[in-house]
């Protein structure tokens, strides 16, 4: 594997354990796809450095658990923000 490839999954990691991020939030910080996000933190990353892995991969799957609520929340501001211009 590249040594730039293994430092951005390294960096990728570590920038969701500190800052709680989202894929989608990390991969537009990261100028990245979704889908590379999830390649270094699920495969490259687990080869490198396991324990990293694991912790970044919490974070990502409670991320994931709470997806449907913070959807709902946004669906909920955007029909008060229509229904206040009306």
């Amino acid at each position: 594997m590249k040594e730039y490839i293994e430092k951005r999954a390294i960096d990728i990691a570590y920038y969701i354990i500190e800052h709680n991020t989202t894929v989608r939030q990390t991969a537009k910080q990261f100028g990245i796809s979704k889908s590379t996000v999830h390649k270094d933190v699920a495969e490259r990353l687990t080869l490198i450095n396991p324990l990293l892995a694991a912790e970044a991969r919490k974070v990502l799957d409670m991320n994931k658990s709470e997806r449907h609520i913070r959807g709902g929340l946004a669906t909920k501001d955007k029909y008060l923000r229509e229904k206040s211009l009306k």
